[in-house]
Order: structure tokens, then C-alpha cells, then sequence
């Protein structure tokens, strides 16, 4: 009997330890937990700034191209020559033009010295008509001998005109010539350097092959596109800071030269061009150049 007795009194006692132990778990789940602390946020607003890149360009490159068909007959200069406006590159075989120039020139002369012959004729029959008038006013000659000495002076002042228009043709001819023998020779159209040579001597060149490329050395420029809200942020004459990765400790000015004045409807940016200033230094045309633009003015 004593053991039905034990497990009645121990019983109650296990029921109570497990309420209690409930009732502390709940508690601690009901517990709130520590607050904490959020980072503080700065009111300061940040520096919004907007970086642009684009190459270095000069206004003035130009690919050369042949006027005409030939053969390259010699080459003055190659790549890396720094010419001036009018210096001489190269120069296609001319003897077949040079030939047809010089019998140009010759019809010339000669087609001239025919209009000097017949005007001097041409004098001479308008001396013969007034006299002949005179004659005729005398009653010494007939009214048909009269009139045969004007037709003949009026004859002759068309042959002047005729042999005059045959002067015109062949001054034209000749300098036609002329023009086709300037295209043999392939000149600097600015000065620059040669950046690049295509051909070699004794190749057939044909009309409109690439010769040479010629480039400018400066002003140096360079384009790129804004936002459109830049409008009336960015002015001309402005000076703006530009640097390129190629020379990462120098800095360099750039001043705006032009600001596009419409916005592309494509793209909602504006266009803008700017230059450098001072000496170009170690920059060169090509190089990739950054400038930094300030978007919060």
C-alpha cells in the first residue's frame, strides 16, 4: 500500500514543476527583444557629377583619294612626314599627258597667230571699203564695186570671229590639260603629318583609290553627348578639366567651343564640342579623354 501512495503524492508535485516550467517559457517568449540603434542617415546631399569620354579629333583628316587612273610613277614622302598645304607626295606617270599638253599649247600659238593674220586682213579690206566709199561718193567707181569692197570687209570680220572662237577651244583644251596633269600630282591639302600610306611605287592606281591620310595635328577637340537637363548648364567659352589614361597624372583645360543647340529626340541629349587649350603636349589625335562635368550647379 505504501507504493500506490507515493506515486498519488508525487504525482500533483510533477504537475505543478511542468506548469511552472511552461509559465517561464512564455514569459521569455513574451519578452521584448533589446532595441537596436539604427545607422544614422545624412541629410548632405551627395556630390552628383557626370564623366564623359570620348577620342581626341581634329577637325581637319582627310583620306586622299586619286583623281584619276595612272600609274604611281614616284613617292616624296611616307608615313610620319609632317608636310605643309600644297607639299608633294606623290606623282603618277604624266609623259602621255605632258606630251598632249605641249601639242595643245602649239595649236595655240599657232591658232593665235592665225587670228593676228586675219585681223591684220581684216584691216587691211575695211581700209579698202572706205576708200572704196570715198570713190563712190566721187562718181569714180560703180555702186557694185562699192558693194563687193563692203562684203568682202564684212566677210573677213567673221573669219576674225570664227578664227577667235578656235583661240577660245584651244585655250580651254590646253588648260584641261593642264587640269588633268595637276591630278598627277598628289598633294598635302593642309598642314599635318601622314598618318598612313596605301600604295607603292609602280602600282596601277585606278580614279578614286585611297592614296595617303593625311591628319592634322591640332586644335585638338573632342565630342560627347549630355543629358538633356544640361541645357543652359553647359556655356561656351566655358573651361572644363579634361585628363586621359594615357597621361593619368596630368590634367589638361578644354574650353567649350560649341553647344549643340537642339536636343536629339532619339538619345534626349545634346551635343557638345570642346578644345583644348595651351600646348597639346605629349597628346596626340586618337588618344581616349575623359572630362568630369559637375551636374549640380
Amino acid at each position: 500500500m505504501k507504493l500506490p501512495c507515493m506515486l498519488a503524492l508525487a504525482l500533483p508535485a510533477f504537475i505543478l514543476a511542468l506548469t511552472a516550467c511552461s509559465d517561464r517559457d512564455t514569459a521569455k517568449a513574451a519578452a521584448p527583444e533589446p532595441a537596436v540603434a539604427a545607422p544614422a542617415t545624412s541629410t548632405k546631399p551627395a556630390d552628383s557629377a557626370l564623366s564623359v569620354s570620348g577620342p581626341l579629333i581634329v577637325e581637319h583628316q582627310l583620306d586622299l583619294l586619286a583623281q584619276r587612273d595612272g600609274v604611281l610613277a614616284k613617292l616624296f614622302l611616307d608615313e610620319g612626314a609632317r608636310v605643309q598645304s600644297g607639299d608633294l607626295l606623290a606623282q603618277l606617270d604624266d609623259r602621255q599627258l605632258e606630251a598632249d599638253l605641249e601639242a595643245a599649247h602649239a595649236k595655240t600659238l599657232s591658232t593665235e597667230a592665225d587670228l593676228n593674220n586675219w585681223k591684220a586682213e581684216a584691216k587691211v579690206l575695211e581700209v579698202d571699203y572706205e576708200r572704196a566709199r570715198k570713190m563712190w561718193n566721187a562718181q569714180l567707181i560703180t555702186q557694185e564695186q562699192l558693194e563687193h569692197a563692203k562684203f568682202k570687209a564684212e566677210a573677213d570680220q567673221w573669219d576674225v570671229k570664227r578664227v577667235d572662237q578656235l583661240l577660245v577651244n584651244a585655250k580651254d583644251s590646253e588648260h584641261s590639260l593642264e587640269m588633268e596633269l595637276e591630278k598627277t600630282r598628289i598633294r598635302a591639302p593642309f598642314a599635318g603629318i601622314v598618318a598612313r600610306r596605301y600604295v607603292r611605287e609602280g602600282q596601277q592606281i585606278n580614279k578614286g583609290d585611297r592614296l595617303f591620310w593625311v591628319t592634322a595635328e591640332g586644335p585638338l577637340q573632342m565630342r560627347f553627348t549630355v543629358p538633356e537637363n544640361f541645357i543652359g548648364r553647359i556655356k561656351k567659352g566655358e573651361e572644363l578639366p579634361l585628363t586621359t589614361p594615357d597621361l593619368p597624372a596630368q590634367e589638361f583645360k578644354a574650353k567649350v567651343r560649341q553647344v549643340s543647340p537642339v536636343v536629339d529626340p532619339a538619345s534626349s541629349t545634346i551635343e557638345v564640342t570642346v578644345e583644348l587649350e595651351g600646348r597639346p603636349g605629349a597628346l596626340r589625335p586618337g588618344m581616349e579623354a575623359n572630362i568630369r562635368l559637375n551636374e549640380l550647379r
